[in-house]
């Protein structure tokens, strides 16, 4: 498992990544993230010291610290490893799965790699709640200074000078937050600048950004679709407290930029009062995306058995997984049917008499009673 550097617990040395491993039987090695070792250590400790109490296998957990790729790269390629975890960049993700794939058996890797979160906003639904809309939006794309891998970095809807005051107003209101590393910092500069160099591109509420401030501004861009339809650029993630408003001439024009998009996360639907428009938009987003919100905003990530915390490519190395929720342990779990075996030779958790008292599902139902 590789330590995600914007969540020093949640993905990281005893997270949900971690937690789903264990639960699947597989002893987990993690890979510390460099941008906050001190912390990683602290959590391995109480790790370590929670699986002597317990009587936890020796040897299921163990962290590795290291600041350079190569014990990265040297785990991935280790023939007792046999699939890995990990939420990042594209590249990163990108990298760790071309080196499973070049191994002599190669190995599945369940990778997060970075989302726009769109988020559709009908016209007469803007007309009706413009207002409240900009603030759930702003308060959004500011949430933990929008060092989420949900942060909705995109708005899609019909022209309107009105909304985009609205937002304007909303993020330059919100405050600000502070980033978690330089390198995060040094790659959220990057974006904005890469940005404005986009023709076409304007920074509404353009603000200082100082080369050594790890406290950003809330930056609200806007472009025509037009112009966002025939540049790819536009569509890839800057992560940090940063929204792009993609206007356009119409309703139809809203349809092809939904259609132009690629995997995401998440999209957002806001259009109680355009039915038919967010009809079109769902048929469209069930194929780009793991999770659509009507009328809320994607930064709300619950654990549960009903979240798909995954998406299409390049959201995600496998659009079928969540990293969140009940169902994230499918990852690590390897499916063996036993058919027509006696009783003796089946694993206790098959045996007719269910020793372990566990629930199962037998003939299709789900029970915790025995077949005696």
């Amino acid at each position: 498992m590789f330590g995600a550097s914007n969540f020093p617990f949640a993905f990281s040395v005893a997270g949900g990544d971690t937690a789903s491993a264990l639960a699947a039987g597989n002893p987990v090695v993690v890979k510390g993230h460099p941008s906050h070792p001190a912390t990683s250590e602290l959590v391995a400790r109480a790790f370590e010291r929670a699986t002597q109490r317990t009587g936890f296998p020796p040897g299921a957990f163990s962290l590795l610290q290291s600041a350079g790729h190569a014990a990265g790269v040297a785990l991935v390629e280790h023939p007792a490893v046999k699939a890995v975890g990990f939420t990042g960049s594209l590249r990163g993700g990108r990298a760790l799965m071309d080196i499973a794939a070049a191994r002599p058996v190669p190995i599945p890797v369940f990778a997060e790699m970075g989302s726009v979160n769109p988020v559709f906003l009908g016209p007469h639904t803007l007309a009706e709640s413009g207002e409240a809309i900009a603030a759930g939006l702003s308060g959004s794309v500011c949430m933990g200074t929008g060092q989420f891998c949900t942060s909705p970095g995109l708005a899609v809807l019909v022209e309107s000078g009105t909304f985009e005051a609205q937002m304007k107003a909303a993020m330059d209101a919100a405050p600000r937050g502070y980033l978690l590393n330089p390198g995060i910092r040094d790659a959220l500069k990057a974006g904005l600048e890469r940005l404005r160099a986009i023709p076409g591109v304007t920074w509404l509420n353009e603000a200082n950004f100082a080369a050594d401030s790890m406290t950003p501004p809330n930056a609200v861009l806007r472009v025509a679709a037009d112009a966002f339809l025939a540049e790819s650029a536009l569509a890839e993630e800057v992560f940090g407290p940063v929204t792009l408003l993609v206007a356009c001439r119409d309703e139809a024009q809203m349809l092809a930029v939904a259609e132009h998009l690629g995997g995401n996360l998440t999209g957002a639907i806001h259009a109680d009062y355009d039915p038919e428009l967010a009809a079109a938009l769902m048929a469209l987003l069930e194929d780009r995306v793991g999770r659509i919100i009507c009328n809320g905003y994607p930064t709300g990530v619950e654990v549960c058995h009903s979240q798909q915390h995954g998406g299409p490519y390049p959201a995600t190395s496998n659009a079928w997984a969540t990293s969140v929720g009940a169902d994230a342990i499918h990852r690590f779990a390897r499916f063996v049917a036993y058919q027509d075996a006696p009783g003796h030779l089946l694993p206790a958790a098959l045996k007719d008499e269910n020793p372990l008292g566990i629930v199962r599902r037998v003939n299709g139902v789900m029970t915790a009673d025995s077949l005696g």
